[in-house]
């Protein structure tokens, strides 16, 4: 197996940043995939058993001058599968804010190892060079098939949600009154955030949001037909999850479509030009 890639365009490098310190918010521990087209990070399913799953894909071309990688076998299974403490891969890049370069590749130190060399502007001759070797576990090729990317679910509701940051306060506001807040939506762009406890209801309202186009024909979801466009899908969440969810967004998506699967699981999926996102929710029972 073989790893490199390098980042030299300052605007790549912020990008890239911004990723992984979302990702870093969003879970301790992922998966990293690596194709020949792609980088991956990954939380496997987990929301049949009360936590949340996540799935981000980005295209290398976007990001990174030099991508060179051979997988476990060059042929049927040319990927690399690792596994790494998303934060310690944050705090390696913190200081690539203003880097000349940020390279990261695969390296066989005690233990195999995820290795960030960022080259810091200097005032002599002598490159200044800061080296980090971050701990991966490898994940063998019997275990790939738990890491592919989940399937939508058959979601009764599909809205695109107002700006993240008046959600965030909205929700930062709501959690001082309940660790469970209940998300409503219907295909007539109405959507609510609500907690209801034996002493307090508090519910904020917005209307007219946009629902994102789908293709009858092609390939893209559509929500359940069986679902009448006013009734209003529900799901009770965990605060925390959520709030986890929009304190770490730093990718600036364009537009965050949230789609409501009634009494089950909310599905959020960031729509940018350069990463996809999806981020899955379960309900709490009541």
């Amino acid at each position: 197996m073989r790893f490199r890639a390098k980042v030299v365009n300052i605007d790549c490098i912020h990008h890239f940043t911004n990723v992984v310190n979302t990702i870093s918010k969003l879970l301790k521990k992922c998966s990293i995939r690596l194709t020949k087209e792609k980088m991956f990070f990954i939380l496997p399913d987990q929301v049949a058993n009360g936590g949340v799953s996540m799935w981000c894909e980005l295209k290398q071309a976007n990001f990174f001058d030099e991508y060179q990688m051979d997988g476990v076998n060059k042929n049927e299974l040319n990927e690399i599968y690792l596994e790494i403490v998303a934060e310690n891969l944050c705090r390696a890049i913190k200081s690539a804010n203003n880097a000349k370069s940020l390279k990261i590749k695969l390296t066989k130190k005690q233990v195999p190892c995820l290795t960030v060399e960022i080259e810091l502007p200097s005032l002599s001759s002598t490159a200044r060079i800061v080296t980090h070797d971050i701990p991966v576990s490898v994940i063998p090729s019997a275990l790939w098939g738990e890491y592919q990317e989940p399937e939508m679910p058959d979601f009764h509701v599909s809205l695109c949600l107002p700006p993240l940051k008046t959600v965030k306060h909205i929700v930062e506001r709501l959690k001082n009154l309940s660790s469970y807040l209940t998300l409503s939506g219907n295909q007539e762009g109405d959507f609510a955030l609500k907690v209801e406890t034996e002493l307090v209801s508090a519910t904020t309202r917005f209307s007219d949001l946009e629902i994102p186009p789908y293709d009858p024909d092609g390939d893209s979801q559509a929500p359940s037909k069986l679902w009448p466009p006013s009734e209003m899908a529900s799901a009770r969440i965990d605060v925390k999850k959520l709030l986890q969810f929009l304190a770490g967004q730093q990718i600036n998506p364009y537009k965050v479509i949230c789609n409501i699967v009634d009494q089950s699981a909310v599905h959020f999926f960031l729509v940018h030009d350069d990463i996809s996102l999806q981020y899955f929710i379960p309900v709490v029972a009541v």
